[in-house]
């Protein structure tokens, strides 16, 4: 399991078929499970868990103490799901009192110099492009592609299924399902192409489109496009999944794209 000059704190736990690689230091209060390969040169620090079957490239510092004044040295985690990859230089601190701890999901892929603040929540399956940077207490959901880049505002909030483009500055709450580009972020419109790929009917994506036209081209305010939405389409999880994510936004969702 352990490379002679790795160091593994005595208090770990680490699964029997785990692979450590030289130069990496693995701290007290750390879990890390079955299959997982951890590189070289990585520094897992305490609090982190690490679930099955991971990968973890060199110069990856997992569950730092958090960059964030407030925080007093309490005891929060940094949590990993199972078959997640993280790529070379990836930062991931631990919570705070906020949520108390910081968590990435299952079968996501966070590429090179990628970012995770603490208290951020990423759902399952995500794909982060190299150098893209959450602030401390966001809310990612599933299936939710960053391309490189791309820098999320602390507390905002990015729906399930949404793609955001390469170079993006994200100050409000990206709602599911949808593409995010230019500058300031706007709507460009579904994210079909994952929508397809992941089995979404013709008929649901045009369900979708349809939300969203109302949402975003028909020159209402959110109250009255939500209303409309609820009166008029028949009820479904992902109108039901918009609908819950624009009443619940406490940042406001993006604008649609106003052309000069």
């Amino acid at each position: 399991m352990n490379q002679p000059l790795s160091y593994v704190h005595p208090d770990a736990i680490i699964a029997k078929n785990v692979v450590i690689e030289p130069f990496t230091t693995i701290d007290k209060n750390v879990k890390i499970g079955q299959g997982s390969w951890i590189g070289p040169n990585v520094t897992i620090m305490e609090g982190t868990r690490i679930g099955k079957n991971c990968n973890i490239f060199p110069g990856a510092i997992i569950g730092a103490v958090p960059q964030d004044l407030k925080f007093k040295g309490e005891k929060t985690t940094a949590e990993i799901g199972d078959n997640t990859t993280i790529r070379e230089c990836v930062t991931i601190n631990r919570g705070t009192l906020s949520r108390g701890k910081t968590t990435l999901g299952s079968n996501c892929l966070v590429m090179a110099y990628s970012h995770i603040a603490h208290d951020c929540f990423v759902g399952n399956n995500c794909i982060f492009s190299n150098n893209s940077t959450l602030a401390g207490d966001v809310t990612v959901g599933e299936y939710v592609i960053l391309a490189g880049m791309t820098a999320v505002h602390q507390f905002c909030s990015i729906g399930s299924h949404a793609f955001v483009a390469g170079g993006s500055l994200v100050r409000k709450d990206i709602p599911p399902f949808v593409k995010a580009a230019r500058e300031p972020l706007s709507y460009a419109g579904i994210n079909s192409v994952g929508l397809r790929r992941r089995g979404f009917t013709p008929e649901k994506i045009k369900e979708i489109q349809d939300i969203y036209r109302i949402l975003y081209q028909k020159n209402l305010n959110n109250t009255q496009a939500t209303q409309i939405i609820e009166a008029e389409m028949e009820a479904s999880t992902e109108r039901d999944d918009i609908l819950l994510f624009i009443r619940e936004s406490q940042r406001g969702i993006m604008k649609g794209y106003i052309q000069n």
